[in-house]
């Protein structure tokens, strides 16, 4: 497993390939990307936000304004997302495309068809995973009633933005596997089919890690962020080496790419609380990485022990108190490791890519999930 290939590379931390100047700033990484594959992702997903059926949704949404229903967040991403994070799926398959460019085995005519070195099956393709990646996050802001308070919002409201997360979720996911058909590749369908599998598996595991605090193991925090987080990015980037025609070397590269892109990404995600400078309150899950690793340290019993030193006189747990409890130890720099590990391999998997402007912007999408 991925994992124990990385307990071997700890100890040669130093000689990593990130030593060389490269962009830290991910919004920059994103913008820089985006013009080389031709339009800002944020678009992507127009032809369908701009239906009459997803208006009808958006102007149903405005009952929640005043609630604190996850939908809203959401929604809002999709207007204003200054952390670049909600498109990164579909800016990678386009530059993936492009970094591969054609097959050898294509004909010139099909060349033809490709715009700013991509073919229009790969932008589809594009468009598609990341109306999957929406309609999941739709999904995801179901709201359970029963935790419901009142200074959440009115019951109704509540009960209401469930419902409108539940069908706009599914009409994005039935557009998504609509476009997916017209691809008219069944090894692209079951590619994507898979990961959508993938994801609800991951989804279901979550929840029950969740419920069972503590449960979760390193080797099993990896598996399920892969289910949830990196298995629609691999297969779409190896899908869109099938669209063109690669082999299955290019295939799996391309595979690996996502897979150690999506998984640095969520563990720099998870770091943020525990590195960033500053005094604002910690906000972070008992799941994420440096808390799963600070737990395999300290062992079951004083891990517990340390959750009930950190609640306050209302029970519940000072998180700026724990993170100062869970820095004391070695989580966070081992946290910080695996995502150096796993920047390095979505670099290791590019250099059979030819030089380009595409594969430098993955190159450097790489490095700056590994910068602070």
């Amino acid at each position: 497993m991925a994992w124990r290939s990385w307990l071997s590379y700890i100890g040669r931390r130093h000689l990593s390939i990130f030593s060389n100047p490269s962009p830290s700033n991910w919004t920059k990484v994103v913008s820089d990307a985006e013009k080389i594959v031709g339009y800002p992702t944020s678009f992507m997903s127009l032809r369908c936000l701009l239906s009459d059926e997803l208006s009808n949704v958006a102007m149903h949404v405005r009952k929640l304004v005043g609630t604190k229903h996850p939908l809203l967040n959401t929604a809002r991403g999709f207007v204003f997302d200054s952390r670049n994070n909600l498109q990164m799926r579909g800016l990678v398959v386009l530059l993936m495309s492009k970094a591969a460019g054609p097959s050898s085995s294509t004909s010139d005519l099909i060349h033809d068809s490709m715009v700013s070195g991509i073919y229009p099956s790969q932008r589809n393709l594009a468009e598609i995973t990341e109306l999957i990646h929406t309609a999941f996050l739709v999904h995801r802001g179901i709201v359970n009633l029963k935790e419901w308070t009142n200074s959440d919002g009115p019951l109704k409201d509540m009960q209401f933005g469930n419902k409108m997360a539940v069908l706009s979720g599914d009409f994005l996911l039935a557009n998504a596997c609509t476009g997916l058909a017209q691809l008219n590749d069944t090894k692209v369908v079951e590619l994507i089919s898979s990961a959508i599998g993938d994801v609800v598996q991951g989804i279901y595991h979550e929840s029950s890690s969740s419920a069972e605090e503590g449960s979760l193991t390193v080797a099993s925090w990896e598996d399920q962020t892969f289910l949830c987080h990196g298995a629609l990015l691999a297969k779409s980037c190896q899908a869109a080496m099938k669209l063109a025609r690669h082999g299955t070397e290019a295939q799996n590269l391309a595979f690996q790419y996502g897979k150690h892109l999506a998984l640095g990404h969520k563990l720099n995600s998870d770091l943020q609380p525990f590195v960033k400078s500053g005094s604002e309150p910690a906000v972070f899950s008992l799941d994420s990485a440096p808390v799963v690793f600070h737990r395999q340290i300290v062992g079951p019993d004083r891990w517990r022990h340390q959750l009930k030193q950190a609640q306050n006189m209302a029970r519940q747990i000072d998180y700026t108190k724990l993170r100062g409890v869970i820095k004391m130890e070695r989580g966070v720099s081992q946290a910080l490791d695996l995502c150096s590990y796993h920047g390095n391999k979505a670099l290791e998997a590019m250099k059979c890519f030819p030089p380009s402007e595409a594969r430098s912007a993955l190159e450097n999408m790489a490095c700056a999930v590994t910068k602070f």
